[in-house]
Parts: structure tokens; sequence; C-alpha cells
């Protein structure tokens, strides 16, 4: 398991970098784009494997995205699936030895928040136009300032929420395998069963939020009609 906290900086042209944060995204992202590949390659009318595997996933989101953010938010489906597979994948990364998890880097998951909502504001003034800031004002106009800080508010917790689930999973792992003696492995092995399970919890809590969020913007209001 790798030393959480002992992070290697790089500066180039005056900006600095994690530089084990870039590694492992780009190592997340090549085994996304692999399982994608896998997955793919030999489509099978019945399918069987990575086909299953990833079929599953595209299904279960395909069905909450159209209940979350209705016919109009179905061109968003292959970021939200990007989206869910970047981030199951990162928060698992860490749990194998020697590497780390992007999403244990508050960069990682703040730039992931912030891009999900810049995009609901953008997708929002281009369906709904000037319209869409009245949603601001609800339900009464001086409402407007509780609103605003909602809306500053929401990247934030978005991101602490998997930043800190994430690292303190990690943390703990790494203190359970210097604790306990090498002939008692149970106890990092339950936590490590329990990390999984977390890191999928929080890939799904933060695409659901994201969906959630994306939907105030491109949700057609006379679908629920």
């Amino acid at each position: 398991m790798h030393e959480i906290g002992v992070r290697e900086i790089v500066t180039y042209a005056g900006l600095t970098f994690n530089w084990e944060t870039l590694c492992m995204t780009w190592l997340t992202m090549a085994i996304v784009l692999f399982i994608s590949i896998i997955a793919t390659r030999n489509m099978k009318l019945v399918p069987s494997g990575w086909q299953n595997v990833v079929e599953i996933i595209v299904n279960w989101l395909h069905t909450q995205a159209s209940v979350t953010m209705g016919k109009r938010g179905e061109f968003l489906e292959p970021f939200v699936l990007s989206l869910f597979l970047f981030l199951i994948v990162s928060n698992w990364l860490g749990l194998v030895p020697t590497l780390a998890s992007p999403t244990n880097d508050l960069n990682t998951t703040l730039g992931l928040a912030l891009l999900v909502i810049v995009m609901v504001h953008m997708l929002g003034f281009h369906f709904k136009g000037g319209a869409y800031l009245k949603h601001f004002f609800q339900p009464v106009a001086p409402f407007v300032i509780i609103n605003a800080i909602e809306e500053v508010a929401k990247p934030i917790t978005l991101s602490f929420r998997l930043f800190g689930n994430i690292l303190a999973g990690e943390i703990l792992i790494i203190i359970l395998l210097k604790l306990m003696p090498i002939w008692m492995p149970i106890p990092s092995v339950v936590w490590l069963a329990f990390s999984i399970f977390i890191g999928g919890v929080q890939a799904f809590i933060f695409t659901m939020l994201s969906m959630a969020y994306l939907a105030v913007a491109v949700k057609d209001e006379h679908e629920d009609a």
C-alpha cells in the first residue's frame, strides 16, 4: 500500500503539480479505456465476461439518467458513464499495493465537482436561457441569497465527501497493516473488503448527485406534467 501524505511535487511553467496524482489519473484513464475496449471488441448477442459487466452498468445508468434527467438529458449519458467508471476505478486503485487513488487528492475531487457544476450552469442557460435564473429566486425572491450559498456549497460538499472517505479508508488500511502481525491478517482483509464497498458507494453517490444537479439544467419541466 502506498504511503499517504508523501507527495512528489513538480513545477513546470510556474505551475505546481502532484506527480503521483497525475500518474495515477492517467493510469485510471488507461484502465477505463482498456475495459471499454475489451468489453466492446467482440460484442455478442448474449453478453458474457466484461461485455456483460459493462452492459449491466450501462443499462443501470441509462435507467437512472432517464428518470433523473428525462429525455433531454440522454446526450449526457456517455459523460455520466465515463464519470462513474473513472470514479470507481480511481477509488479502488489505492487498494492495490504501491498504488494510490487519484481521489485521495482534493485537487482531483474538487476538479471533478467544478466540472459538473460548470456544466450545470452552461447547460441551464443553453436550454432555458434567462428563465434558468428563476430557480435561484424560489420559493420567494429573498431566498436568492440562500440559493446562491447552496450553489457555492455544492462543489465543496461533493468533493470533500469523496476525498474524505477515500483518504480515510486508505490511511486506516495502512495503519492496520502496520499494527497487525503478519499471522493475523483478518482485520486488514475485513477493512479492505469494506473499503471496496465504500469505494463503490462513493462513486455511486457522486454520480447520482451529479445527475441530480444536471437535471435542474436540462430536464424539461413539462415531462413531469
